[in-house]
C-alpha cells in the first residue's frame, strides 16, 4: 500500500498560506498607558530576561535590570509574566501604573502536566503509572547516550551502560518481556515523533522525560509498546526578548579500576616455585603494563552547547548547535558528534490555529576498537615479559602459540570507522474547533545514513589471518579469515527512512461536575531500512590504501576469496496502519476513569495475523477530595488508581521474516564431483506468526504530606508476556526447513515500587532536597511449550575459552528467571591441590564431569532491587548534588576471570596476582563453575557536582552566570573482582563477563552556564 501525497501536499500549501498570510494587529486603544514596575522571585532577587506580554495582543518585552519592565496596556488588560522554571504569572492592570510582581519557582506536585500518547494531562488526573524527569534532574557528566541520563531516575527502569562511547545503554522497563535480543528496548516518542532516534538530542535540549510504565499508559502506541514508552519534551522558545545562552564543559577521565596481574618479576618468581620457566620465545626481558600500553592514561571530553530563543506572543522560535568530542579510554577509540536543531511555533486566526516546525539533525564519528573484546583479552593475558616492539620498531609477536596476539599491535594496525548522519523533521498543525474540539495533524521525516569502514593491514593477513572474534553474548567465539597481499578492507554504506502521519481528533468538555476528554486518531507509516550494500576487497598495491579504496585491490587474484556483499542485511519496506481511541472521564476531580484502544496492521508478521488490538482501561480516586479529608493538615494529596491494558511487542521483525525463503545449502555432486549451487529452503513460512502480547495490571497510590513537603508514589505491578517468539527444530519431512519460527511460550514479571521526595530543610539561604526510588521486580519463565511445539529448556552461552569445550553457562526452563546459571558446582580442592566439583549424585570429582548432566541451578542475573538516591543542597548561591545508585542481589558469571585462572599455564600467558598462591598442577582451576559466578550487588556514587551562580545583574547584559565542577563515578562499593560490576543485565544472555567489558571512567568536569539577554 502506497499513502496519496496529494491531500497532504495541498493541506500543508493552505497551512502555509495561513502562515505567512497571518496578519498582526498592532492598533493602539486610546485608554492605554506605561505600565512598569520590577519581577521578582520569593527571595526578593530580581528576575532578569523574564517574558512580559500583553495576553490577546502582539505586545511584548523582557525585563530588565533589577528586573525592571515597562510595557503599554490599558486597565483590564492581563499582563502575563514566564520565565523559564518558574510558574507563569498574570497580572490584571487596574488603576495603577506601578507594580511589584512576585514569581515563584515550580514545583513538582500532582498539578505537574504530564505528556502522553497523543496530548497532555495533569499527574492529579492520571490513571496509571508514569514517572516524569526534568532536564535538570537528568544526570550529568560526559554522557554519549540518553541511557546514561536516566539510570537510577526511574523506578523499574534498569539501565546498564559499558565504558564505552560507542555503546548505547541497555534499557530493560520491569524486567524483560521477550526472549529475542534486540526487541527489549522501550519505545522512544520526541516531541510526538513515534520511534525517533534519540541520538538527535543533545542533553541539553530536553525539558523534560515522561516515562510510560505500564500497559494502560502505553498501549494506545500499540504493538510497539510492550516495553514501555519514553515520551522526551525539548525546549521550546518562549515570548519574549531574544535569549542566547552558552552552557559548555571540558572533562578529564582516567580509568576507575584495573586488573591485578602479575609483572614481569611476579610472574617469573611463581614460575620458580613452580619448576617452571618462560620459553626463549616469551622472555626478552620486557616487564610491559598491557593495560597501561592499551589505555590511555587521560582522556578528554568536551561539550558545547549553544541555544537562542525568544518571539513575540503570536511567533516563538528556539535553535540550538551542540558538539561534543570524547576520547574512549582505549586508544584510538572516541566519538565525534555535532547536532543542530530549529524549532519554530506560530500562532494564526486569532489563536485558532498553531503551526509548529521542528527540524533537528545529528552528525557523528565514531572511531571503533578493531576486534573488541579479542583486544581487552589479550592486554590481560599477554605476557609482560614481552615488549610491545622490537629493536628495530616492528610490533613483537610470538606466533608460535595459537590465539595469542600483541593487544597493541591490534589497535596500531586495525582501524574501523562509523559515521552516521541522522535528520528528523516534523510538521505539526493544531487547530481549535467550536464545541470543545481541536484538531491535530503531525507529518515527520526520518532519515538515518550509516557509512562503515574496516582495514586491517598485512600485519593481519599474514600474522593474525585467523584470528580469535569474542562478541558479546549470546553469541559465541569464532575464527575470521582474513586473506591477501596489503591488507583486507571492508566498507558499507545504508540508510533508513521513516515517514509518519498522525492525525487526530479531541474532545475537551465539561457539563457541570462531568468533564470528558476524548481522542480518536489515525497513524500510517512507511519505513525503508538498510538501503544500501557492503563490498570487501583485498590484495593491495601498498598496505595503507584503507577502507576508501576498494577499487585498488584484486581479491579475485586470491584463491577462493569471495566479496562479501553482506546477505545477513536485507532491504525491507514495512508498512503500519492503525487506528486509536481514547476516553478519560472525570467526576468532579474525585472519580476518574480511562479506556483506550489500538488496531495495529503491519505487515511484517504472517499474512493471517497482520492486525492487532490493544485495549486498556483505568481508574482513580482522589480521596483527598472527599469532605473526610477536608479539615486536616497532614494529608495533602492522595489518590488510589489501578489499570489494565495490553500492548505488543513486533520490535526486531522485518516482512521476510514470516516467509518461506530458498538459499544455498551446500554443493551437489555430479559425476562424483562437488558443484557449487546446491539450494534449498532456508526458512520456514508461517502465516499465522504474530506479535508478543504483554497484559499489564498495576495498582498504585500517590500521596502528598506536611503541605508537600513529603510525598511520593506505590505500585504494584503484575505483567505477562504471552506469544512469545521462539524458533523450534521441526521433523524436515513435514517441513521444507529444519527449523520454524513460531508464536509459543510465557513470561511474567511482578515487581514492586517506591519514590519518596522530600524536603527536610527550607530556610531563606540554606535548603536541601532529597528523593529516592526503589524497585524490586521478578521474572520468570512460565512455559516454553503449547500442544504443537515442545522445549523443556533450552542451554544458551558458550563462551568456549581454552579447555571448556561444549560448556555453556545458562539456561531457558519453565519456573527460572531469563539469566539463570546453570554450570558445575565447586567443591573446593583435594590434598593435591586440585579443584573438586559435585556432580549430579552429588559426588565430589576432579574428573569425569559431564556438560548439563553435572550441571546445577546456581541463581540468576536479575537483581532483586534497584535504587537511587538524590540529594540537592543549596546555601545562599552555591549548590551541591550528589546522586548514588545501587543494584543489589543478582550474579555475575566473571568468565574473564575463570579464563585468567591457569596457573598450570602461566608460563604462555599472563596470570592475576591473586593466582599466585594456587597450585600450577590445579589443571581443574579454571572451569567454568560456581567458584567464579559472583554477586554482582554494587553501591556507586555516580554523580556529585558543586556549583556557585552569580548574583544577577552582577555583569550587564549577562542574565545569569554559573560555573560548576562535577565528578562521575567516584566509588563503587561492591565485592566483584572483575574490572566492575555494572554488566549488562539486557538481552537474553545478561550477566556475562566475557571479555566484554570496556573499563569504566572516573570523570572530572569543569564548566559553565550562562545566558545574554
Amino acid at each position: 500500500m502506497r499513502i496519496n501525497f496529494t491531500i497532504f501536499k495541498s493541506t500543508l500549501l493552505v497551512l502555509l498560506l495561513l502562515f505567512f498570510g497571518q496578519s498582526f494587529n498592532t492598533a493602539y486603544a486610546q485608554t492605554e498607558r506605561k505600565i512598569s514596575g520590577n519581577l521578582l522571585d520569593n527571595t526578593n532577587q530580581p528576575i532578569i530576561g523574564a517574558s512580559v506580554a500583553v495576553k490577546g495582543t502582539t505586545k511584548v518585552t523582557s525585563t530588565g535590570a533589577a528586573g525592571s519592565f515597562s510595557i503599554s496596556a490599558k486597565d483590564g488588560d492581563k499582563i502575563i509574566f514566564s520565565f523559564l522554571g518558574y510558574q507563569t504569572k498574570e497580572l490584571t492592570v487596574g488603576s495603577s501604573s506601578t507594580y511589584q510582581v512576585i514569581i515563584t519557582e515550580a514545583t513538582s506536585s500532582l498539578t505537574d502536566v504530564v505528556v502522553v500518547g497523543y496530548g497532555k494531562s495533569t499527574r492529579k488526573a492520571l490513571t496509571s503509572s508514569i514517572s516524569t524527569v526534568k532536564g535538570d534532574d537528568l544526570n550529568k557528566g560526559a554522557i554519549s547516550d540518553v541511557g546514561q541520563m536516566l539510570q537510577g531516575k526511574v523506578p523499574g527502569l534498569n539501565i546498564s551502560r559499558s565504558g564505552d562511547p560507542n555503546r548505547n545503554a541497555a534499557i530493560i522497563m520491569r524486567g524483560a518481556s521477550t526472549l529475542r535480543d534486540g526487541a527489549q528496548s522501550p519505545l522512544f516518542v520526541i516531541d510526538g515523533v513515534v520511534g525517533a532516534d534519540i541520538s538527535i538530542l543533545a542533553p541539553d535540549d530536553i525539558a523534560s522525560i515522561d516515562v510510560l510504565k505500564d500497559a494502560a499508559a502505553a498501549s494506545i502506541y500499540g504493538n510497539r509498546a510492550a516495553n514501555g514508552v519514553i515520551m522526551v519534551t525539548t525546549k521550546k522558545g518562549v515570548a519574549g526578548q531574544t535569549q542566547i545562552a552558552y552552557n559548555g564543559y571540558f572533562g578529564i577521565e582516567n580509568v576507575s579500576n584495573r586488573y591485578d596481574m602479575m609483572n614481569a618479576e611476579q610472574l617469573r618468581a611463581f614460575l620458580a616455585k613452580n619448576n617452571s620457566a618462560l620459553t626463549p620465545a616469551n622472555d626478552k626481558g620486557a616487564d610491559t603494563n598491557w593495560q597501561n600500553e592499551v589505555q590511555r592514561s587521560n582522556a578528554m571530553s568536551q561539550n558545547h552547547n549553544i541555544s537562542l530563543s525568544g518571539g513575540t506572543e503570536k511567533t516563538t522560535y528556539n535553535a540550538s548547535v551542540n558538539y561534543f568530542k570524547q576520547q574512549g579510554i582505549i586508544k584510538t577509540s572516541g566519538l565525534d558528534r555535532f547536532i543542530g536543531r530549529i524549532g519554530v511555533e506560530q500562532k494564526a486566526l486569532n489563536d485558532k490555529l498553531k503551526l509548529s516546525f521542528n527540524l533537528s539533525n545529528s552528525v557523528s564519528n565514531a572511531d571503533l576498537v578493531p576486534y573488541r573484546n579479542t583486544i581487552l583479552s589479550q592486554m590481560l593475558t599477554y605476557l609482560p615479559t614481552a615488549p610491545v616492539k622490537n629493536p628495530d620498531g616492528s610490533y613483537f609477536d610470538n606466533l608460535v602459540q595459537t590465539s595469542y596476539y600483541n593487544p597493541v599491535s591490534m589497535l596500531e594496525n586495525a582501524k574501523e570507522n562509523l559515521k552516521n548522519k541522522n535528520i528528523l523533521g516534523n510538521l505539526s498543525a493544531n487547530l481549535k474547533l467550536p464545541f470543545g474540539f481541536t484538531y491535530d495533524v503531525n507529518i515527520s521525516y526520518q532519515n538515518s545514513q550509516n557509512v562503515y569502514g574496516a582495514f586491517y593491514n598485512s600485519i593481519y593477513t599474514s600474522r593474525y589471518n585467523n584470528v580469535r572474534n569474542t562478541p558479546d553474548p549470546p553469541a559465541n567465539p569464532t575464527f575470521v579469515s582474513l586473506v591477501g597481499q596489503n591488507g583486507v578492507a571492508i566498507r558499507n554504506a545504508y540508510q533508513n527512512t521513516n515517514k509518519i502521519l498522525e492525525t487526530y481528533l479531541t474532545w475537551n468538555k465539561k457539563f457541570g461536575d462531568h468533564d470528558i476528554n476524548a481522542v480518536v486518531g489515525y497513524s500510517y507509516q512507511q519505513s525503508l531500512n538498510n538501503d544500501g550494500f557492503q563490498s570487501t576487497s583485498t590484495n593491495f598495491p601498498v598496505n595503507n590504501v584503507g577502507y576508501n579504496n576498494l577499487s585498488l585491490g584484486n581479491p579475485y587474484a586470491v584463491s577462493d576469496f569471495r566479496v562479501d556483499f553482506n546477505p545477513g542485511v536485507a532491504y525491507q519496506e514495512i508498512l503500519m496502519i492503525s487506528d486509536f481511541a481514547r476516553v478519560n472521564y472525570n467526576y468532579k476531580n474525585k472519580f476518574l476513569i480511562q479506556g483506550s484502544i489500538r488496531r495495529d496492521g503491519s505487515n511484517v508478521f504472517g499474512r493471517n495475523e497482520q492486525w492487532g488490538y490493544f485495549p486498556s482501561v483505568g481508574a482513580g480516586w482522589n480521596i483527598d477530595q472527599e469532605n473526610f479529608l477536608k479539615n486536616q493538615n497532614v494529608i495533602r494529596t492522595l489518590k488510589l488508581r489501578g489499570s489494565y491494558g495490553i500492548a505488543g511487542n513486533s520490535l526486531g521483525f522485518a516482512p521476510l521474516t514470516t516467509k518461506l525463503i530458498y538459499g544455498q545449502v551446500g554443493q551437489f555432486y555430479y559425476n562424483g564431483s562437488p558443484r557449487e549451487g546446491a539450494y534449498g529452503a532456508v526458512q520456514n513460512e508461517n502465516p499465522d506468526l504474530r506479535w508478543e502480547k504483554t497484559a499489564t495490571t498495576n495498582v498504585g497510590v500517590d500521596f502528598g504530606l506536611l503541605n508537600g513537603r513529603l510525598n511520593g508514589s506505590v505500585d504494584w505491578y503484575d505483567k505477562k508476556t504471552t506469544d512469545l517468539i521462539i524458533p523450534f527444530d521441526v521433523d524436515p519431512t513435514l517441513y521444507p526447513s529444519s527449523s520454524l519460527t513460531a508464536n509459543v511460550g510465557k513470561l511474567s514479571n511482578r515487581g514492586l515500587e517506591f519514590v519518596l521526595n522530600g524536603s527536610p530543610v527550607i530556610t531563606e539561604n540554606f535548603s536541601w532536597t532529597t528523593g529516592i526510588n526503589l524497585a524490586h521486580n521478578v521474572n520468570k519463565v512460565i512455559t516454553l511449550s503449547d500442544s504443537q511445539f515442545n522445549i523443556d529448556n533450552r542451554l544458551t552461552i558458550t563462551p568456549d575459552g581454552a579447555g571448556q569445550s561444549g560448556a555453556s553457562l545458562q539456561i531457558l526452563a519453565p519456573g527460572q528467571a531469563i539469566g539463570t546459571f546453570f554450570t558445575f558446582k565447586y567443591a573446593g580442592k583435594d590434598a593435591n591441590g586440585v579443584s573438586q566439583y559435585y556432580d549430579a549424585a552429588g559426588n565430589i570429582k576432579t574428573q569425569g564431569l559431564l556438560n548439563r548432566t553435572d550441571y546445577y541451578i546456581l541463581g540468576n542475573a536479575q537483581p532483586k532491587a534497584l535504587i537511587g538516591w538524590s540529594n540537592n543542597i543549596k546555601y545562599k548561591n552555591f549548590d551541591l548534588s550528589i546522586f548514588l545508585r545501587a543494584v543489589l542481589g543478582n550474579k555475575i558469571m566473571n568468565v574473564t576471570r575463570a579464563d585468567l585462572f591457569r596457573p598450570s599455564t602461566a608460563q604462555f600467558t599472563n596470570i592475576p596476582v591473586e593466582v599466585e598462591n594456587e597450585s600450577a598442577a590445579d589443571f581443574n582451576s579454571y572451569k567454568y563453575s560456581s567458584r567464579f559466578l559472583e554477586n554482582g550487588s554494587y553501591l556507586r556514587l555516580d554523580n556529585a557536582t558543586l556549583g556557585y551562580t552569580f548574583k544577577k545583574g552582577l555583569i550587564p547584559g549577562v542574565n545569569s552566570l554559573r560555573l560548576y565542577t562535577t565528578a562521575n563515578n567516584l566509588f563503587v562499593i561492591t565485592g566483584y573482582k572483575g574490572i566492575d560490576p555494572e554488566i549488562n543485565q539486557g538481552g537474553t544472555a545478561p550477566g556475562v563477563d566475557t571479555n566484554n567489558f570496556y573499563p569504566k571512567t572516573r570523570t572530572f568536569l569543569f564548566g559553565l552556564n550562562v545566558s545574554f539577554n
